[in-house]
């Protein structure tokens, strides 16, 4: 296993010979003096273990040894140890620091290392007072005696003596009263001090006028008026939130009326069964958010469907209407997937939909210990049977007259699931507001290429898109944009300039791996940033599509609504609706490219029929698109996507003649 990468090493070398030119052999060891070190940002600990290095043919050795002051490293400014041995003979041992910053090579020992004075040196006195030859000390120097001092009678003689101190004769002690003194225990002054400079020393006393300046300058922390500029290291807060405080104030929809609702009440007549339910209470009144209870049911660890479902019951009509399930999961671990059917004949006729997916290594819509909105689509579906179906371009044959629901959960066979449902409704689906369904293009990481190469082609077509930034990234070389690209992209083609991140290392490292006061400072930094650069839009992009909690466990979703009006993953097992469930987790399908065994959404699939482009038009979905970066040619990773393969997608965009807006007109269509 290797060190860290984030931690710092340094090159050490040199080489010995003796004095017949021949080269030594040995060995040359490296001891830290700190007995550990933590490197919090990879989250590990580094116990002290001795570098060994031995000489080659030649005498010579190089080492990479770690920094002494790495930044990422705690506590730094420790030493290393340097012991040679050489042909079984102790050589030098010494200490040396090991900075960061030094310069290629490397550190050579051979001039770092202290060198010691030889022994038996002799040394030959060639003048004394300038005179050379045989030189006469008589008068000039006392002798010494062997403690290095003058003998008495070597002293010269004193003529007179004091007789006596403040009247007193004899061995005489003074105390301050004697001499008029304050004591240095402290004492009262009767006259005035006068001073006549100011001082230079902390302990030095200061005169009134002195005082009386210094103070004047100074803002009581009783409140005051600040007249000139004020520059602050730390943080300004205000009712413990720090400042600026730069709210959002743009339009969030308010909760979607249901028109038709199953909230889990006394009296609900809903069934829990199937062999993969251990345990269940259809009137759990430890939990809930509505009412007085909710329903609950705990799997069998067994992988088998634990289900929930109400069947025979009054006919509903879901034309123009999406369904909303509100849950809650104790603890996702052994979660494998949720799934929602509704039908007739007891589910002989029906249409499913994979409400959940849950992944070890992605973002997750659902997470532990949480209570989650869900919408499902028609564009969502998944799969019919019976007399129902899905055409070739992605269009249910049936959508009113269901009598039976069914809700299924399945764990992972490892472990069991302790689930919780609220509510199940029906609310008017995206197609109330954008019939023909509605796109967002957004990219993400202020890739240069999509000023020179996406631009131009959404031009064209009079698309706009939503930039995500990374305020640091903003102008620092030729891969990113500069500012007055992104003024150009708002002010002249109507783009959105939106927020990803304000640090570049906080971009890499992902929220989720921060501290909650860390991941604050990066959003407000963030959002200053863009408001002091004339970038007004409210809405936001995960880095890394992560919207779980801080090391120190606070929503990262929640931090972002203190800043945004929306935020976006790269959850994409069902698309977004508008409004959204869940303005804070907007959902996209990220990874599009025209590779090859790449990975990711290939162009092909979203534009085929029966495609996400097909059921966006044919249903009426909010489907947002998440790209990166564009090239001329073939791309190599599914973060890029060629110039060929974006011409296609927008052209299959408006030839569906599916509306483009950016995020933040798409929340304004609200009402």
């Amino acid at each position: 296993m290797a060190l860290p990468a984030n931690y710092s090493t340094v090159t050490v070398f040199g080489r010995y010979i003796d004095f017949t030119g021949a080269p030594m052999q040995g060995t040359v060891t490296f001891t830290p003096s700190q007995k550990y070190v933590t490197d919090p940002t990879a989250d590990v600990l580094i116990f002290s273990a001795p570098l060994v290095t031995t000489l080659d043919a030649d005498g010579a050795f190089s080492i990479e040894v770690p920094a002494t002051d790495d930044p990422d490293i705690t506590p730094q400014g420790f030493t290393w140890q340097v012991v040679e041995s050489f042909n079984r003979k102790s050589g030098r041992t010494f200490s040396i620091a090991v900075p960061q910053d030094t310069p290629e090579p490397g550190i050579d020992l051979v001039t770092v290392a202290p060198v010691l004075p030889a022994d038996n040196v002799s040394y030959i006195v060639t003048s004394i007072d300038g005179e050379t030859g045989t030189v006469d000390l008589t008068g000039k120097y006392a002798p010494l005696d062997e403690d290095g001092k003058v003998p008495v009678e070597n002293l010269p003689s004193i003529s007179s003596g004091v007789a006596s101190v403040n009247g007193a004769s004899g061995i005489v002690s003074l105390a301050a009263a004697d001499v008029g003194a304050v004591p240095i225990t402290g004492g009262t002054m009767q006259g005035p001090l006068a001073l006549h400079e100011d001082p230079t020393d902390p302990m030095e006393a200061s005169t009134k006028a002195y005082v009386d300046s210094a103070v004047s300058g100074l803002l009581s922390a009783t409140g005051g008026t600040v007249t000139g500029n004020l520059e602050v290291t730390g943080r300004l807060t205000t009712g413990g939130r720090p400042l600026p405080l730069i709210v959002p104030s743009g339009r969030r929809p308010a909760y979607r009326k249901a028109t038709w609702s199953q909230q889990f009440q006394t009296g609900h007549g809903w069934a829990i069964g199937g062999a993969g339910t251990a345990s269940s209470d259809a009137n759990d009144g430890t939990e809930f958010v509505r009412g007085t209870q909710s329903l609950r049911v705990t799997t069998a660890a067994n992988g088998i469907q634990s289900q929930v479902r109400k069947l025979a019951g009054t006919a509903v009509d879901m034309t123009g209407k999406m369904i909303r399930v509100v849950l809650k999961v104790d603890d996702v671990t052994h979660l494998n997937r949720f799934e929602f059917l509704v039908g007739t004949s007891s589910l002989a006729n029906y249409y499913r939909w994979t409400v959940h997916t849950h992944s070890a290594a992605n973002p997750n819509y659902v997470q532990s210990g949480e209570w989650v909105t869900i919408h499902l689509n028609w564009a969502d579906v998944t799969t019919a049977g019976g007399t129902y179906s899905i055409s070739s371009s992605g269009v249910p044959n049936v959508r009113s007259g269901f009598t039976d629901m069914q809700f299924n959960c399945y764990d992972d066979a490892a472990g069991a699931v302790t689930y919780r449902l609220q509510a199940i409704e029906l609310v008017p689906d995206t197609s109330e507001t954008f019939p023909n369904g509605v796109v967002s293009i957004t990219f993400d990481d202020s890739d240069a290429s999509v000023f020179s190469l996406a631009k131009p082609k959404m031009d064209a077509l009079g698309f706009q898109g939503t930039m995500f930034n990374i305020a640091e990234a903003i102008g620092s070389g030729p891969s990113y944009l500069t500012v007055p690209q992104m003024r150009i992209m708002q002010d002249c083609s109507g783009w959105e300039q939106g927020g990803h991140a304000y640090g570049t290392a906080a971009h890499a490292a992902r929220y989720t791996t921060m501290t909650e006061q860390a991941v604050d400072d990066d959003f407000r930094k963030l959002r200053s940033w863009m408001v002091s650069n004339g970038f007004t839009s409210e809405h936001f992009a995960y880095p890394g599509g992560q919207f779980g909690k801080t090391i120190d466990g606070v929503p990262v979703d929640q931090i972002a609504a203190r800043y945004f009006t929306t935020a976006r993953s790269i959850v994409s097992e069902t698309v977004e609706s508008f409004a959204p469930a869940m303005p804070h987790r907007l959902k996209a399908v990220t990874g599009i490219n025209d590779g090859t065994s790449i990975g990711g959404v290939t162009v092909a699939s979203l534009t085929a029929a029966g495609g996400k482009l097909d059921r966006c038009v044919n249903n009426g979905d909010w489907l947002i698109l998440c790209l990166h970066k564009l090239v001329a040619g073939t791309p190599a990773d599914s973060t890029e996507i060629g110039q060929a393969g974006f011409n296609t997608l927008m052209d299959a965009i408006n030839s569906r003649g599916i509306p483009v807006v950016t995020v933040s007109e798409a929340m304004r269509y609200y009402s």
